[in-house]
C-alpha cells in the first residue's frame, strides 16, 4: 500500500526508460489494485496482489478473477504474509483462492513461510510444506504452468536482514524437493522466488544459491533503478 496516482506515473515513466528486454528474465509488476489499469497501455506483465475465490457476490471491498482479467491482469500474489497476518487468511481460504485460480486459468505466486517462534522451535521446514501441501492439494500436474512459488520467512521482511545462504538454500531444496514428491518431474519446472529484505547489496548471492529462480521484492521495487539492479543481479 505505497505511493499515490503521481507517484506512480513517475515510477512508470521511469521504469519505462530502463531496458527489460536484453536479458531473459521475466519482470512482473503487483501494484495496489487502484492503480493496475494504468499498466494497461504497457507490455509490462502485471498481476494484483490479491484476488477472492468466489466468482461474484455479495463481497464488498473485494475483487474477482473475472473482474480482474477484464482490466487485463495477469496473475495474481496469493498467501502473501501480510494477508495471512494482518488480515487472518487462514490456510482454507487462501487454498479457496488457488483453486479458484487454477479453474479459472490464472497464474498466480502462491506465498508460504514461517515466522520466528516456528523457526526457533526448528519446525520450519515441516510448516512450510505443509502449507504447500494444503494448498496445492487439488492441482493437478497439468495446472503447475500456472504456479510460482515464493518463500517469504516472516521474520525477514521488511527487516532489512534476509535470511542467511544456508537458510535460503535448505528451504529452497526442501520446496523443490517437495514439488517433486507431489507433482512428478513436473516440479522440477516451477519457479521459486525467494522473498525477505532482498536488497541491491544481497541480491546476487541470494540469486546463486540452489533453487532460487527470482525474488519477490517489496520496498526496493519502489525504485525502478534499485528494483533494475536486482533484475540485473538475477544474470550475474
Amino acid at each position: 500500500m505505497n505511493l499515490t496516482q503521481t507517484a506512480v506515473d513517475t515510477w512508470l515513466d521511469t521504469f519505462q526508460t530502463l531496458d527489460w528486454h536484453s536479458l531473459k528474465a521475466e519482470v512482473r509488476i503487483y501494484p495496489s489494485a487502484i492503480f493496475l489499469k494504468d499498466f494497461k497501455q504497457t507490455d509490462i506483465h502485471y498481476g494484483a496482489q490479491n484476488v477472492y475465490a468466489a466468482l461474484d457476490g455479495a463481497y464488498t471491498g473485494e475483487l474477482s478473477i473475472a473482474q480482474l482479467q477484464s482490466i487485463g491482469v495477469q496473475s495474481v500474489l496469493i498467501g502473501h504474509s501480510e494477508r495471512r497476518q494482518v488480515f487472518a487468511e487462514n490456510n482454507e481460504m487462501i487454498t479457496q483462492k488457488v483453486k479458484a485460480c487454477a479453474e479459472q486459468a490464472l497464474p498466480f505466486i502462491l506465498c508460504c513461510g514461517e515466522s520466528t517462534e516456528t523457526r526457533a522451535s526448528s519446525a520450519h521446514i515441516a510448516f512450510v510444506l505443509r502449507q504447500l501441501t494444503e494448498h496445492l492439494s487439488q492441482l493437478s500436474a497439468a495446472q503447475l504452468q500456472l504456479l510460482v512459488v515464493a518463500y517469504e520467512p516472516i521474520w525477514a521482511i521488511g527487516t532489512g536482514s534476509s535470511a542467511d545462504i544456508s537458510q535460503i538454500t535448505e528451504m529452497h531444496m526442501a520446496i523443490r524437493n517437495h514439488l517433486v514428491h507431489l507433482f512428478g518431474e513436473a516440479g522440477q519446472l516451477v519457479p521459486i522466488l525467494y522473498g525477505g529484505s532482498v536488497n541491491a547489496e544481497n541480491a546476487a548471492e541470494i540469486f546463486s544459491c540452489p533453487d532460487v529462480d527470482g525474488a519477490l521484492v517489496g520496498g526496493a521495487a519502489l525504485n525502478p533503478h534499485t528494483f533494475h539492479q536486482l533484475w540485473q543481479a538475477l544474470h550475474s
